[in-house]
C-alpha cells in the first residue's frame, strides 16, 4: 500500500496523472441517456436498458472487432429486434459522440409513413435516428468492442423500430404495437406535451 501511495505521488510530481478507470456503466448510463434526451426531444416515452440486449450487442460486437467489418446481423439473427451500429477510430470517440452520429441524422428527418421520412427521399439517411426515437420502443441494449484499428459499437433495440407502414411524428404517445394511444372518451390520439428545462 505504501509503494502504490509513493509510486501515484511520484508521477503526480512529474505530472503524469492516472486517469479513472472508464467503468462499462459509464458507457451504458452515457449511451442511454443519449438515447433519451433524442426521446425527450421527439416527444417520446424514454428508453429502459436492457441487459439481455446488452449481452446480444456485446456478442454481435465482437464479431464485428474480430472480422474488422461492418455489417449488420440479419433480423433472425437478432429475434426481429432493432439494431443501430456504429465504427470509428479506436480510442478516439466518447461515447456521447458514438451516439451523436446516430443523432445528426434528424437533420434529414420529416415526419411520415415509414419508410417515406426522409428529406433526401432513401431512408437509410435516417434510419439510425429513427430507430432511436421510434415512439413504440422501450429498451435499449448497446456494447462496445475495440478491434486492430476500430471500435464497434452495437445497440439493440426492443420492440424494433422502422416498420413500413408505421406513422413517425414528433410528440406522439403510442402503445408497445405502434398505434396512439387515445385520450379519455374522445377517442383521438393523446399528444406528449414536453417541457425544456433550462435555457
Amino acid at each position: 500500500m505504501r509503494l502504490l501511495a509513493t509510486i501515484a505521488c511520484a508521477l503526480t510530481f512529474v505530472g503524469i496523472t492516472a486517469a479513472p478507470p472508464v467503468l462499462a456503466n459509464d458507457y451504458e448510463r452515457a449511451w442511454l441517456d443519449a438515447h433519451n434526451a433524442e426521446r425527450a426531444d421527439f416527444g417520446v416515452h424514454p428508453l429502459s436498458w436492457s441487459e439481455e440486449l446488452e449481452n446480444e450487442a456485446r456478442e454481435w460486437a465482437e464479431n464485428l472487432a474480430r472480422d474488422q467489418i461492418m455489417r449488420h446481423s440479419s433480423y433472425s439473427e437478432r429475434g426481429g429486434k432493432g439494431e443501430n451500429l456504429w465504427m470509428g477510430t479506436a480510442g478516439y470517440y466518447t461515447a456521447e459522440e458514438m451516439i451523436a452520429h446516430f443523432a445528426e441524422e434528424k437533420q434529414y428527418f420529416f415526419h411520415g409513413r415509414f419508410p417515406e421520412v426522409s428529406t433526401t427521399g432513401d431512408w437509410g439517411d435516417v434510419g439510425h435516428y429513427t430507430q432511436m426515437v421510434w415512439p413504440g420502443t422501450r429498451e435499449v441494449g448497446c456494447a462496445m468492442a475495440r478491434g486492430a484499428s476500430y471500435d464497434f459499437l452495437v445497440c439493440r433495440y426492443y420492440p424494433s423500430g422502422n416498420r413500413m407502414g408505421q406513422q413517425i411524428m414528433p410528440g406522439r404517445v403510442v402503445n408497445a404495437r405502434g398505434t396512439p394511444e387515445t385520450s379519455g372518451r374522445t377517442g383521438r390520439p393523446r399528444v406528449s406535451q414536453t417541457r425544456r428545462l433550462g435555457g
